[in-house]
């Protein structure tokens, strides 16, 4: 090739300089590390405390685990608010839950035996026991006149 041709083809290329056009948008480049200072001056600002020598945790869901392996958590009593930072596995509850329970011990063992005792009663609906304020059930063979009767005589 001409070295002439080689600087001609290279004159076509140039983006910069005198007589080049403008860039018609400015592009912003953000970063991660701006959202998550924000976010921790937030939780700072909620009183939020980080929790030490957590090795997992387990958020159980109807019919999943969300599984976090040495995960940062931070907590705040007042706010009643748990912070859970790190790389999340979803898995089947029927996958866990052996593991799971291996780690629970025997004194664990028996407080969540008694909890599934618990739920498996029938307990009455709060609403549905009766309130002192209710018309009381009439005795049999009395009537609510005959009993407004001896009420007034009285």
């Amino acid at each position: 090739m001409n070295r002439e041709k080689l600087m001609k083809m290279a004159g076509a290329v140039r983006t910069g300089g005198k007589g080049t056009m403008r860039r018609k948008k400015k592009t912003v480049h953000r970063t991660t590390t701006t959202d998550d200072k924000k976010l921790q001056s937030t939780l700072k600002r909620m009183g939020v405390n980080a929790i030490p020598a957590i090795e997992e945790v387990n958020i159980f869901l109807e019919d999943s685990v969300i599984h976090f392996v040495t995960p940062k958590v931070q907590a705040s009593v007042v706010a009643n608010t748990w912070v859970v930072s790190g790389s999340p596995q979803t898995k089947k509850l029927q996958d866990l839950l052996p593991g799971i329970i291996n780690q629970l011990g025997p004194d664990s063992f028996a407080n969540l035996r008694k909890i599934a005792q618990q739920f498996q009663k029938e307990e009455p609906h709060p609403a549905a026991e009766e309130d002192d304020d209710d018309v009381p059930d009439l005795v049999e063979g009395e009537t609510f006149e005959e009993a407004a009767k001896q009420e007034s005589s009285a």
